[in-house]
């Protein structure tokens, strides 16, 4: 037996991508699991929670309503109306909101006791959300400046003949794959990626504290770091909702500008 053997457990199992498969109810497909449970969950939780701040106005607003304000604030004026500009931008605020909203509570559910789960960490969520933007800037792009003169604009004028159903292509392959793919992945990958460190660093030193001796001091330091990892997160969850929606705007902005 070497010498690194008799210092490091060998049965402790780290945790994997099996961990984020949580089936509550039946198996398979069509399983209910954890984070649907959760996305459900959020579902309610910001119906109850919008309502309530917003049913009765006030001149003064209590924390509720000016926490609803601030986040549809920074949505509607640092986002929307910022990169689609004052003339498009109002009709495609509550897309955005709500988008903005979704990913920011079911990401902070996974450093939320007793959940902890980060609902995007499951691809199919931010492929769902992706698949909302990807058919919006389409759609409006094409109703805006019609079916051909849409893709048509995709080549900038001037460029010599010969290069233009090269560039067309390129340009068509982002809009229709390059777009969406990494729109999806950023979230996922993110979220994926943060909470299986986070778990790894608090299973893992409670592993080495309850493994007695010099190990219970590296398992001290490592929920100092697990400590670290989860305000980490905590900024990265909030981050990644905004990313997700600044490019989602970015995308319309584009499909909508006069220019396109």
């Amino acid at each position: 037996m070497s010498i690194a053997a008799t210092v490091v457990p060998m049965d402790y199992e780290a945790p994997g991508v099996g961990d984020f498969w949580q089936p509550l109810i039946g198996d398979g497909a069509f399983a209910i699991t954890r984070p649907i449970f959760l996305m459900i969950v959020s579902a309610g939780l910001l119906m109850w929670f919008l309502h309530a701040t917003t049913k009765e106005k006030a001149l003064v607003p209590g924390k509720g309503q000016l926490a609803t304000e601030s986040v549809y604030g920074l949505v509607r004026n640092g986002i929307a109306r910022d990169l689609i500009g004052s003339k498009e931008f109002l009709r495609f605020v509550p897309l955005l909101f709500a988008l903005f909203i979704t990913i920011l509570v079911n990401n902070v559910f996974g450093v939320l006791p007793p959940l902890s789960f980060p609902t995007m960490s499951r691809i199919g969520f931010p492929i769902a959300l992706t698949l909302v933007v990807w058919v919006t800037f389409h759609a409006v792009g094409m109703k805006k400046h019609g079916f051909v003169g849409y893709w048509k604009s995709l080549v900038p004028s001037g460029l010599p003949s010969w290069i233009v159903p090269v560039i067309f292509f390129l340009e068509l392959i982002t809009d229709l794959f390059t777009r969406p793919v990494t729109l999806a992945l950023r979230l996922f990958g993110n979220m994926f990626a943060g909470h299986l460190l986070l778990v790894l660093f608090i299973t893992g030193g409670w592993y080495l504290l309850t493994s007695g001796g010099i190990l219970s001091v590296a398992g001290g330091v490592t929920w100092i770091f697990a400590f670290v990892m989860f305000l980490f997160e905590l900024l990265v969850e909030f981050l990644q909702a905004y990313v997700f929606t600044l490019l989602a705007a970015l995308y319309i902005a584009g499909a909508v500008a006069d220019e396109h």
